[in-house]
């Protein structure tokens, strides 16, 4: 398991990729590509665009509230456990066995902030993940090769437990 030490921490509040304040404002840029949402209230707003994301994470809660949980009846269900401030080697295996065999949701016992990273990772180059930002808006961030890069490089900040 990889966990994010507390010094690092506020390195993760700046978006990995480009802030729309209005969910509507992300919707004009995603015809044609594979989506990936991390957050229930992302992906209950590209369910409610008629979206069907290759991958969805999600943990049931919002700003620590309980969320209704997305219906992706289309896609397999794979239940995880990852705590909070960490990344598990079950979130890793359930987001690859996802990328190989999309769509797919994957529920997260814990929290599922930090999917991002091997998210972007796990995924073809070419697609968008989409995630909130708490109090903000939604990010948008092209899965390319630089940001594969940056994901390394954030996840060299984690330490192994």
């Amino acid at each position: 398991m990889l966990r994010l030490p507390d010094e690092h921490r506020a390195l993760f509040r700046n978006p990995f990729g480009t802030l729309y304040p209005e969910f509507s404002m992300v919707l004009p840029h995603l015809a044609g590509r594979a989506i990936y949402t991390v957050g229930d209230v992302v992906t209950a707003n590209i369910l409610a665009a008629g979206i069907l994301p290759a991958i969805a994470i999600i943990d049931g809660y919002t700003r620590r509230l309980p969320c209704p949980p997305a219906l992706l009846h289309q896609a397999r269900q794979i239940l995880v456990k990852n705590p909070a401030g960490a990344i598990t080697d079950e979130l890793i295996a359930a987001i690859g066995d996802a990328a190989a065999n999309p769509p797919a949701l994957i529920v997260v016992e814990g929290e599922e902030d930090l999917a991002v990273l091997p998210v972007i990772l796990a995924v073809p180059d070419g697609g968008f993940l989409l995630y909130g930002q708490p109090g903000e808006g939604a990010v948008l961030c092209t899965v390319d090769q630089q940001a594969k890069e940056r994901a390394r490089e954030m996840l060299a900040l984690f330490e192994q437990v």
